[in-house]
């Protein structure tokens, strides 16, 4: 038996096609894992059917399916609020945890300042770090090319750093810290929902930590959502985070003046 806290894994999915099996059937096998809790957005039919014959074959998975799509964020919120675990796993479902994850991604809070949250290392299907795992707080002066966000341009760290802020599609928190702070901000639908998460840790006290000693396979790319109504969510969410956080009135001032061009930027990088 596993000397870890309880462990609730929150997968939510909207249309993400066969990867989802391999991301559940992962956690299943994953004897750190208590419980398997699948917040379903919207899936084919076909989806639909297996992941409600995984349900029936799986003793320690539950669904969550309200027959609406509010965002990834209010989906987890969703999936926390009906979770027994003491510590939350937040997992993409096109993302596959490397077996004995969780362990590394506990051992790194401790001695941390509660609210805590670790993220991972999070690879492609050639061993390469992402880009996002690990970052430092995002600002209007770094967004407009003042300053480093990312960090994967640094050389690994050998074991965990306090960061700014890590990926959402794979991190850990205590329920107790995640309830605290009142989950995701529910007014982001899709993107940015995590960064404006590690800032609430940090501004509340606590620590984000990157764990690379901890893992998971993110295929990327696996919804058949449209990739002009992804870009266009981000770029609401980067401006709704920016208001959020704005320094005075000159800033916030700013932030009205460039949010046509977060769009732009956006479809150019792309």
């Amino acid at each position: 038996m596993s000397a870890l806290p309880t462990t609730s894994a929150i997968v939510v999915s909207y249309h993400t096609g066969p990867r989802l099996q391999e991301c559940l059937y992962a956690l299943k096998s994953d004897p750190d894992i208590s419980e398997i809790i699948l917040v379903d957005n919207g899936n084919t039919p076909e989806a639909e059917a297996w992941i409600d014959s995984f349900i029936a074959r799986t003793e320690t998975a539950r669904l969550i399916r309200a027959g609406d799509n509010p965002g990834f964020g209010t989906a987890v919120n969703r999936g926390a609020a009906s979770a027994l675990g003491e510590l939350l796993l937040v997992i993409n479902p096109d993302a596959i945890i490397r077996r004995g994850s969780v362990g590394p991604l506990f051992a790194a809070m401790s001695g941390q300042p509660d609210p805590v949250l670790v993220g991972g290392k999070i690879f492609d299907l050639h061993g390469r770090e992402e880009r996002g795992c690990r970052r430092n707080t995002l600002t209007l002066a770094r967004a407009l090319g003042l300053g480093q966000w990312t960090l994967d341009h640094e050389p690994a760290p050998p074991g965990p750093i306090a960061v700014g802020a890590v990926s959402g599609a794979f991190f850990l928190m205590r329920r107790d810290g995640f309830d605290a702070l009142g989950g995701f901000d529910e007014d982001y639908f899709l993107h940015v929902e995590d960064v404006d998460l590690c800032r609430r840790v940090i501004e509340a006290g606590g620590a984000v930590i990157y764990q690379p000693l901890a893992g998971a396979l993110h295929y990327g790319a696996t919804s058949d959502a449209p990739s002009g109504v992804v870009q266009a969510h981000k770029a609401r969410s980067l401006a709704r985070y920016f208001r959020k956080f704005a320094k005075g009135p000159f800033e916030r001032a700013l932030v009205a003046a460039i949010k046509p061009l977060f769009a732009v930027a956006l479809k150019l990088r792309a």
